[in-house]
């Protein structure tokens, strides 16, 4: 899949909206406490400046419901930005209307702006035609470069892109290019990784890409449902009680495309879900009734890990445990490092975003895959073979 991008005439001495996703971590006092996406984003910001761009970044944060809220503003995302940068940001106090035309007035070519919490207005969630209007109409061209955003159809994802010239920016056109390739045209053997907590947020993914997969591995919370599908004593580990069918019928059927489907054989289980617990390793087919599964065991670790060394493609969407616990965290560790090492020998592996992004950035080898998605929903949304709004626009 092809994006249309910009030509250097299309972006020089221009004023630049740019869709970026600065919806990012915020501490206690209001300091940005995970960069990573807004670091993202530094490329485009560079290349706009050498062309003597005027420069304006929207962005949403959190969910402020059409209302102003100062929890939600976008100020210390600009003074992390000029920080990132070494050099000046302004920032608007709004994102529409005067406030935005008077600071794209007053910055020198090449210089930024951060506009305010696009959220703040109800119209931005809605797609509303006007406020996208408003929003374009102080600039020359807009740039999509915002993956992460780009499965909502909203104002500034969509509906200004009927207001300016537009054009898909680099993290957007990497992201697709990447995910594109790996969801229609992956190497095999192919490997999907699936983990996290339910089987209802995977069901598309699955039914996509099991025609294309060589091996499915399960691990994480919603192995516990294929598990109980076939009988098995789960203990109280996690259930989707209703997704069962699906769980069965899903296996048939992979059986009859001769797709593996690797579930646990031993978990680590707990009575709860403690970073203080002190967890036993059980048989997955029989998880004593006072217990729960919440990491994959080291037997399954073994046989996951065995299972990726052929692999020349792997996507992994889903932690194999409560990673964020150090006593649950192994699983999900072992993975992440057997990935690394097929990387080094050639296989081509995408973390789709999300939890799995955080984990494998919480073990600091985000750099030592072949891509880390920085969309969540929207890779996820992606491998369920959905066309997403923010992105059909810039095809070719």
């Amino acid at each position: 899949m092809k994006l249309k991008t910009f030509q250097p005439e299309d972006i020089a001495g221009k004023r630049v909206l740019v869709r970026v996703d600065f919806n990012v971590p915020l501490t206690g006092d209001g300091k940005v406490s995970d960069s990573t996406r807004i670091k993202a984003h530094v490329p485009l910001i560079e290349e706009l400046s050498k062309a003597e761009a005027k420069i304006a970044l929207c962005s949403h944060l959190g969910r402020p419901k059409g209302q102003v809220n100062p929890k939600y503003s976008l100020k210390p995302i600009a003074e992390e930005l000029e920080g990132i940068i070494g050099k000046k940001v302004a920032f608007t106090s709004d994102c529409v209307g005067t406030a935005v035309s008077s600071a794209i007035e007053s910055i020198q070519p090449g210089g930024l702006a951060v506009l305010e919490n696009l959220r703040f207005y109800a119209e931005e969630e809605k797609n509303d035609a006007a406020f996208a209007k408003k929003l374009a109409s102080p600039f020359e061209v807009f740039i999509m470069d915002a993956f992460s955003a780009a499965h909502r159809a909203h104002a500034s994802t969509r509906a200004v892109v009927d207001c300016l010239p537009s054009f898909a920016g680099p993290l957007l056109i990497r992201e697709i290019e990447i995910l594109s390739e790996t969801r229609d045209n992956p190497r095999h053997p192919f490997v999907l990784i699936l983990g996290g907590a339910k089987v209802s947020d995977k069901i598309d993914v699955i039914e996509n890409l099991l025609s294309k997969a060589d091996t499915i591995i399960i691990g994480g919370g919603m192995s516990f449902t294929f598990l109980k599908s076939q009988g098995l004593e789960i203990g109280h580990s996690l259930c989707e009680t209703e997704k069962l069918d699906f769980a069965r019928a899903m296996s048939e059927k992979a059986k009859k495309q001769n797709v593996s489907i690797l579930l646990p054989t031993d978990v680590l289980a707990a009575s709860e879900v403690s970073a203080e617990a002190s967890p036993k390793t059980v048989p997955a087919n029989a998880i004593p009734p006072d217990l729960m599964g919440l990491d994959i065991g080291p037997d399954t670790r073994k046989i996951f890990s065995e299972a990726l060394e052929s692999a020349k493609t792997v996507l992994w969407n889903g932690p194999m445990g409560v990673f964020e616990m150090a006593p649950f965290a192994g699983g999900t560790k072992a993975i992440a490092e057997q990935l690394v090492k097929i990387t080094g020998n050639g296989a081509t592996t995408v973390i789709g975003g999300g939890d799995s992004a955080a984990a494998i950035a919480q073990l600091g080898l985000e750099n030592e895959v072949s891509h880390v998605s920085t969309g969540g929903g929207a890779s996820l949304e992606f491998f369920e073979g959905k066309m997403l709004p923010g992105v059909e626009p810039y095809i070719i």
